[in-house]
């Protein structure tokens, strides 16, 4: 299968934009989850021509499987406005696999403050997930086998990794 980044891109962005204009979501802070997810927010918060400065997210602490890995050598912490009480907010991934990330995502950002709405844009989304999550704007579905994985690498260029 062979997937085309730029393509889904466009159809993520539009489908954003479909979105926000039903739910008049004007100004938004677009807060991309670390590490695919700000590669993504970065490019559909130019699509969008959204000006407010790009948010990253790193769920690390937030995951309930923290105690399995523990925390990489890597890790970056979230730089997040300090108040998003009443903001629109695009959350932006990657892949949405179980929904883990996601929930995680989300009881991060509440720990800032109480948003108006929140937005969820993946770039793709694997059916049969764990937990009941999903994305109001995607650039694909995939239905994958139990044993596959799905992997966007990057950044430059992004490219999708199925195995």
């Amino acid at each position: 299968m062979n997937l085309d980044v730029d393509e889904l891109l466009d159809r993520l962005a539009k489908e954003t934009l479909r979105s926000m204009e039903e739910r008049g979501c004007d100004d938004p802070i677009v807060v991309g989850i670390r590490t695919g997810g700000v590669w993504i927010a970065e490019r559909l918060r130019s699509m969008l021509k959204i000006e407010s400065p790009l948010n990253r997210l790193n769920v690390n602490f937030y995951r309930d499987d923290f105690h399995r890995g523990g925390l990489s050598a890597q890790n970056q912490p979230s730089e997040l406005e300090s108040d998003l009480d009443d903001r629109h907010i695009i959350l932006v991934d990657d892949v949405l696999q179980t929904g883990r990330t996601i929930r995680a995502a989300l009881n991060e950002v509440f720990d800032y403050g109480r948003p108006q709405s929140i937005l969820l844009a993946v770039l793709l989304s694997r059916k049969r997930r764990e937990l009941p999550i999903c994305a109001d704007s995607t650039g694909i579905e995939l239905d994958l086998k139990p044993e596959q994985t799905v992997k966007l690498k990057g950044p430059d260029p992004l490219r999708i990794e199925i195995r």
